[in-house]
């Protein structure tokens, strides 16, 4: 014994490195056995433990040396102390107690930080709160400790990292340059409030015009099967975004083209995916504006000495405020616009229903279908109803957008707080739509106007309303689309910027991100300008873009990605709603054109009224 630490404390300043003996010598009787030694440093002076306290089983002399902290430390499981004491060369070590003894004076922590990457794994630092022995299992050999192995630190390690990072997720450094995904900081709030302000907007006020066409017990039975059917799609295209391990699918094009290929998914996505979001954008324009100039109307009075602007100049207002509002950087910046504008849209629609009950209705209301109409002209005209139903419920092509804007990892997915934020988004949708339609259609019926219920209490009820009161309902509408263009627009400020990065290969600079925005808007304002009647398209708009997009080809993107079982029951739904959705598609377009015929639409140029 006196030669062994002799060695470790006169050896050569290189490491020493001893090599392990076979453990079948422990058969042998105690006197033969030997030490097997640990690595130490030489020449290194560590202070030793605080003896442990004297206790009957184990009794310990006052003048016993104490093996050095690095030995003690370094987790020796040789022979038992007990065996060794009784050997003469043995008797006078005193060696390392059992993991329930707990160190006194020593450097203690939370048995916690030994799996926490974040904090150095020194053996000289023991855990005071310990209370038992270094977990096992039935496998672990006695000389093993589970806690100070290098594959379990690196297993350690590992789960960390995968934590923190996610499912190995290849990250795009262009991601980080985009307005959509340059903000990874999103929550269920923000889900709820990107949701809302996208969800709910002028479309939902016509929905007492379709039900004039539907009737009370189709429309009814239509406006439930829609709902539910679009919650469906939402669940499925947030499911999907993190459907492939590694890869977020942070655009709805990007999620077609892993779907369907990348031509196919490319041109199915791309042209409805622009009308819905610059063309949504346009008619918020187009609406905004006009609101305005009626908002100007209604305070101003008729006693007002100053000419009122133009309709053109008033989108031209309203386009100055979206360039101001645009110049937010990424999506998650324009949270607090969506809570507004989410806000407002519930305020002015709980409005409009609650001012069209409680004032007397118009005379000469009816129900009835109008008389007189061929089978052929009425069946299109539902047609054209069902695509204002379809239109209604819009935002799923910004779904994946919206959920690229959280983090996401392995124990804390995306897809939980996007489904939370959309699930509190579509009950508030279905409080606001649900009594608008009934409403609507119960105060007004046949007089309603095809603009929608907002200018039908304009018209019926601007007598009988304060002014105060109808210019807060007109401000809130303005405020309202002002939030709504702006979510809309994102979309194409983030496929402009992708494609300008691409090329230049950094990011896009302020100057030239102000300058694309600005020019946006103007387009915007001059497609306006040009067409004014796109308003008037709504039953068009939903079975070209809407139909498609929120009804039929998220069942599509689950078959080809998730690829259920065949003639299970997901493959059959699936299948099922994907096709009477493209079917839906195409006869809502075919009622929409009819529509315009039929009603002998003026399509005025430049004509602005």
């Amino acid at each position: 014994m006196s030669r062994i630490m002799d060695t470790v404390e006169e050896g050569p300043e290189e490491d020493l490195s001893f090599q392990a003996h076979d453990h079948s010598d422990m058969d042998m009787p105690a006197g033969e056995r030997e030490l097997v030694s640990v690595p130490v440093t030489p020449k290194r002076v560590t202070p030793p433990l605080t003896p442990p306290s004297h206790s009957p089983t184990h009794p310990a002399s006052a003048t016993s040396p104490v093996v050095p902290l690095a030995v003690a430390s370094a987790g020796y499981t040789g022979p038992s102390s007990s065996s060794l004491a009784t050997t003469p060369h043995f008797s006078h070590v005193q060696f390392p107690q059992s993991a329930s003894h707990t160190p006194t004076g020593g450097a203690t922590r939370p048995s916690s930080s030994y799996t926490s990457p974040a904090v150095p794994r020194s053996p000289l630092i023991t855990s005071a709160g310990a209370g038992s022995k270094t977990p096992r299992t039935p496998w672990t050999p006695r000389f093993l400790s589970p806690i100070g192995t290098p594959v379990v630190k690196a297993m350690t390690n590992m789960k960390s990292y995968l934590e923190d990072v996610g499912h190995f997720t290849k990250l795009n450094p262009q991601d980080a340059w985009l307005p959509i995904t340059e903000s990874r900081t999103g929550n269920a709030y923000y889900a709820a409030f990107h949701n809302l302000n996208a969800g709910i907007g002028f479309q939902g006020l016509l929905l007492p015009f379709a039900m004039f066409s539907l009737g009370w017990t189709w429309g009814l039975i239509s406006l439930v099967i829609a709902y539910i059917w679009q919650l469906y799609t939402m669940w499925i295209l947030i499911r999907l975004h993190e459907a492939t391990p590694g890869v977020r699918y942070s655009r709805y094009v990007q999620l077609a083209q892993a779907a369907f290929g990348e031509r196919l998914g490319f041109w199915l996505a791309t042209p409805p995916n622009i009308n819905l979001t610059a063309g949504t954008a346009t008619t918020l324009l187009i609406v905004g504006g006009s609101t305005l100039k009626l908002f100007y109307k209604i305070v101003c009075g008729p006693d007002c000495g100053a000419s009122p602007l133009t309709t053109i100049e008033w989108y031209l207002v309203f386009a100055m405020l979206s360039i101001v509002l645009a110049q937010l950087p990424n999506l998650n910046s324009i949270v607090g616009l969506s809570l507004i504008g989410a806000v407002t849209a519930i305020t002015y629609c709980t409005m409009l229903w609650i001012l069209s009950v409680s004032r007397a209705r118009p005379p000469g209301v009816s129900y009835n279908f109008e008389e007189g109409k061929s089978t052929v002209a009425q069946t299109f005209t539902i047609l054209n109803a069902l695509g204002i139903v379809a239109f209604s419920f819009r935002g799923h092509n910004l779904a994946m957008e919206i959920q690229a804007t959280m983090p996401s990892t392995m124990k804390h997915p995306a897809y939980v707080p996007m489904w939370r934020g959309a699930k509190v988004a579509n009950a508030i949708v279905a409080v606001c739509y649900f009594p608008i339609a009934v409403a609507g259609y119960w105060a007004y019926g046949s007089m309603m106007l095809s603009s929608g219920i907002l200018f039908s209490v304009y018209a019926f009820h601007q007598e009988d309303i304060s002014r105060p009161l109808m210019g807060l309902l007109f401000m809130l509408v303005v405020i309202h689309c002002l939030s709504s263009f702006q979510i809309y627009s994102f979309s194409i400020f983030d496929n402009f910027e992708a494609g300008y990065t691409a090329k230049r290969n950094r990011p896009i600079s302020k100057p030239v991100r102000v300058i694309f925005r600005i020019f946006y808007v103007f387009t915007n304002f001059l497609i306006g300008v040009a067409f004014p009647w796109l308003a008037s398209l709504t039953g068009l708009l939903g079975g070209l873009s809407s139909a498609p997009v929120t009804f039929a080809y998220p069942c599509f993107m689950w078959l080809a990605i998730k690829k259920p079982k065949r003639y299970s029951f997901s493959w059959y739904l699936n299948w099922t709603l994907g096709l009477l959705g493209m079917a839906m598609a195409a006869a809502v377009t075919a009622g929409g054109i009819w529509s315009i015929v039929d009603s002998g639409l003026k399509l005025h140029f430049f004509k602005a009224s």
